[in-house]
Formats: C-alpha cells, structure tokens, sequence
C-alpha cells in the first residue's frame, strides 16, 4: 500500500456521509504514544482562507488528552469499512485498555510523522487552530442540552488547518 498526497481541494467524497454514516478516527500521539477515538461528529469546510477541519471531543475522552498534547491530529476515513473495529475503538478508552488499537485490527502506521492506520482510504493531517469548550448559554435551544447533554459533559471543538491529504493506492 502507498499514499499518495494530494489537495484537498480535490476530496470528491460526500463528507456528510464521510463523517456521519461512515465515521472517522481522530488520532494523535503523545510522549511516543499513539491514541484514537470514532468521531461521527464533524465539519470540513474554509476558515481564515484555509481549508479546515473541525472535530469534537467531549472532556472524559482519553484521545482528548493526546490531541490537547500535539500540535497536530490526524483524521482518518475508510470508506465505510471497518465499521467494527470503528465500533470498538469508538467504546472502549485506551486509559482502560492499553491495547484497544490492536483487539480493533487496525494497524497503526505513519505519514510524514503523523498517525494513522494501513487500513484507512483518506487520511487528513490537521494542525490546530483554535479550540473552545461548547458553553451552555450559547446554545440557542434548550432542548440540544437536554438531548445530547444530560451530564453537562459539553465538547470543545478544535478547529484545524488541513495541511496534508492522504490517498491510498491500493
């Protein structure tokens, strides 16, 4: 398998469906430590004339601590394969259990120093930008708390630069 690097510009996939139907992982290494959580949770889009990702991450999630530790983050996308092994690394936190990465399957590799996974089809490298923690007075209907927010377990959003975009060559 070989990646080849391309623009994002050219992405042709439908990123509702990348992000909500077929998930992502978000990974980031910390002190030589690979860690990544499913996200289903997402945006693609252009910021201060860049083109950026943003992601999700609630502040229990072990992968918060990873992302919060880098500068960068990768976004990696299988095309709506591996739905099992998404499943798992998605329930099951690497602060708990040690080896999640290897029970998923998936094989943990790296692009230009980032990680990722063999198995993925589009990896996206996001250098972070901004990050706030979701506040609830800003919320502007009530009933979003009550539906995704019952603990008050706001995520923050991290907004990033997507520097590199990866295909694979299979």
């Amino acid at each position: 398998m070989e990646w080849k690097k391309i623009s994002v510009k050219d992405l042709t996939q439908n990123v509702f469906q990348m992000i909500g139907d077929e998930w992502m992982l978000v990974t980031a290494e910390k002190d030589g430590k690979v860690n990544t959580m499913t996200a289903s949770w997402g945006a693609l889009g252009i910021m201060w004339g860049k083109t950026v990702a943003t992601a999700y991450l609630r502040p229990q999630r072990y992968t918060k601590e990873f992302v919060d530790a880098s500068e960068t983050f990768t976004l990696s996308f299988f095309g709506g394969a591996q739905k099992k092994a998404m499943g798992l690394l998605g329930s099951v936190s690497g602060r708990d259990e040690a080896d999640k990465i290897e029970k998923s399957g998936l094989h943990v590799t790296k692009i230009d120093g980032h990680p990722t996974f063999e198995e993925a089809s589009l990896v996206l490298v996001c250098r972070k930008l901004y990050v706030q923690e979701m506040k609830p007075e800003c919320f502007l209907h009530q009933e979003e708390i009550e539906k995704w927010y019952p603990d008050s377990d706001f995520h923050w959003m991290y907004m990033a630069e997507i520097t590199d975009a990866y295909v694979t060559e299979r």
